[in-house]
């Protein structure tokens, strides 16, 4: 109940009359803004202050105020970037996770709990990992086997998959 009353508290009306909430409408700014600071041309910009910065220094007498101004400005650039940037990263990894269910779940003989273990504790990660590194060294000693025309055959992974 509350975070319906806080959700509607941060939602605006657009010209269309869709309601907006506050994420929605940081997500788009740090959207657009990861876009910008990601061309050519504003790297350049950055290159063309820090150089108008450096010429100017004379005609300041490299003075601590002038040396101030830069520091400031880039500092506070950086601590907003970090947000923007961690915000386009949590995106990107949830969209990648995303998709990634999709195709496990696709997948016709594939564990279906993988498709959300990001939702795992560590442990369990570590276990999972430690399960699937034992099937893959099973099945390279599988594919050696083949290889080298054996007739041996290592234990199944399907059974190293069951016993985890």
């Amino acid at each position: 109940m509350a975070r319906k009353k806080a959700r509607k508290a941060t939602q605006q009306t657009t010209s269309n009359g869709q309601n907006k909430t506050a994420q929605e409408r940081f997500s788009a700014f740090a959207q657009t803004t990861s876009w910008v600071t990601g061309r050519p041309a504003t790297f350049l910009l950055a290159v063309l202050v820090v150089v108008v910065w450096a010429v100017t220094g004379p005609l300041f007498g490299f003075s601590d105020t002038w040396q101030l101004v830069i520091n400031t400005g880039t500092t506070i650039v950086t601590f907003l970037m970090v947000f923007l940037i961690q915000n386009t990263q949590n995106r990107d990894a949830l969209a990648v996770q995303v998709k990634l269910a999709e195709l496990i779940i696709a997948v016709e003989g594939a564990h279906n709990k993988l498709a959300n273990c990001e939702e795992m504790s560590e442990e369990e990660l570590e276990k999972l990992h430690e399960s699937y590194r034992d099937q893959a060294s099973i099945a390279k000693q599988e594919l050696d086997s083949r290889r080298d025309g054996k007739k041996t055959k290592p234990r199944s992974r399907k059974k190293v998959a069951a016993e985890t």
